[in-house]
């Protein structure tokens, strides 16, 4: 942001975000009656931080296909698509019925099932770092479970996390990182700095357990991890006995194999999530053979992992059938090409209005950023001082309450995912409403960025 920034500007920023919210909540009664009837039982009529925003969020009614209806109505072309959980689409007909098959034979079982191992047969066949593969709840879990694998393999007890990098909810270690995350010890790297990072191991090794990275940061904003960066990782790992993990949660559906499988670099264990469940609760880790056996019961040093619900029959079965009917590498490779071809799209509309706005991110999962130059660490993204920081969340509140306007609903920071449904039509009416939004307002973002 531009730390030169005049009150007027702001002013006009806030005037034009005014503007937008009223247009807002003059159009959406029953959603704000129902947030305000939440807000009792509720801490702020929320039981999911990322899901609130002001001056209230929608309430949905109706997903199908890449679609949703909330209570007042109102149709939008889903572009958050459940935070990359939702790839499906809210209606796949294979995965419904594979759900529907499951529940009609029983909800909880409280045994094996017949899904689970053909469901971890299909994921270790794809991710070239998985020989054997456990289920959990979320990716909050897996990520937790795969740091005590390596924890249990080496002997040895701090995690590598990147400035800037999201493992689950109480694994963030952002510019403010959350005072309910799970107590370290961590070392934190510095992402795509080769150089620095690379030196913080050699000084941490003989106490790294475990190195984590998202090969593309999910929360923070759609940045790729550079293949160098990632070829120092994988380097130093191997040089000082350290476990590589990538967090694969949400670019797991990059290719058949993950990222790791497009970027020809394979780590030490995975963890995965979303819609690998079919789009309900579900989260896994994986790796080398040698990492997993731990857990193997039979085995008189196991360890235990419990989770009541790590094999529920309808994540199982719908995870099984997207997998196996759905998901082929066609499927997977053109939805990349369709991502890479929108976020080219969109970033070519902002320099055609010379508006310093970009997008990143790889294949289909996207970020927006009011940023001048070159994005290549979270931290080039951080406000400096408070000002900044408002001025920065304005920016966003008002993108995405005019996207909204338009019928495109994406998340409040500018994250963007695409779904299996949807089409060109779709992918077009997102680029008009970008356009439509810096028609009207590129001129004050050009002042403020």
């Amino acid at each position: 942001m531009n730390e030169t920034i005049g009150y007027g500007s702001n002013s006009a920023l806030q005037a034009q975000l005014a503007e937008v919210e009223a247009a807002y909540v003059a159009a959406n009664p029953e959603s704000r009656a129902a947030y305000a009837a939440a807000a009792g039982p509720m801490p702020g009529g929320n039981t999911r931080t990322v899901l609130h925003f002001s001056p209230f969020p929608l309430t949905f009614a109706k997903g199908e296909g890449c679609r949703l209806w909330d209570v007042d109505g109102h149709g939008y072309r889903d572009f958050l698509g459940e935070y990359s959980a939702g790839l499906y689409g809210h209606s796949e007909p294979v995965v419904q019925a594979a759900i529907r098959e499951a529940l009609e034979q029983g909800i909880a079982l409280g045994g094996p099932n017949r899904y689970e191992a053909r469901l971890a047969a299909e994921i270790t066949a794809r991710f070239p770092s998985i020989d054997q593969v456990r289920f959990t709840n979320s990716g909050t879990e897996a990520n937790i479970l795969a740091f005590a694998a390596a924890r249990l393999a080496t002997g040895r007890d701090a995690v590598m996390v990147m400035a800037g990098g999201y493992h689950g909810g109480v694994l963030y270690f952002g510019q403010h990182p959350s005072p309910i995350n799970l107590p370290g010890p961590w070392v934190q790297g510095i992402y795509n700095d080769v150089e620095a990072t690379g030196a913080i191991i050699e000084e941490e090794a003989e106490r790294l357990a475990a190195i984590v990275i998202e090969p593309m940061m999910g929360s923070g904003g759609g940045i790729c991890a550079e293949p160098g960066f990632l070829a120092m990782l994988r380097a130093k790992a191997d040089r000082h006995g350290i476990v590589l993990i990538f967090d694969e949660v949400m670019t797991s559906r990059m290719s058949m194999g993950g990222m790791q499988e497009r970027l020809g670099v394979t780590p030490d264990m995975t963890t995965l999530g979303k819609y690998l469940g079919g789009g309900l609760s579900f989260g896994a880790f994986g790796g080398r053979e040698e990492l997993m056996r731990r857990f193997d019961p039979r085995r008189p040093d196991a360890v235990s992992h419990a989770g009541t619900f790590n094999n529920n029959v309808c994540s199982m079965a719908g995870g099984l059938a997207g997998l196996e009917q759905v998901l082929t590498r066609p499927v997977l490779d053109r939805l990349w090409a369709d991502g890479e071809a929108l976020r080219a799209r969109l970033n070519e509309v902002a320099q055609a209005r010379d508006v310093p706005v970009l997008v990143l991110g790889t294949g289909s999962i996207m970020g927006f950023h009011f940023k001048r130059g070159t994005i290549r660490r979270p931290q080039d993204v951080w406000p400096t001082d408070a000002l900044a920081a408002r001025t920065q969340n304005d920016l966003y509140a008002l993108l995405h309450l005019s996207l909204i306007q338009a019928g495109c609903y994406i998340a409040r920071r500018g994250y963007v995912t695409l779904s299996l449904p949807m089409e060109e039509a779709d992918r077009a009416a997102l680029v008009a409403a970008f356009e439509t939004f810096l028609a009207e307002h590129g001129e004050l973002i050009r002042e403020l960025v």
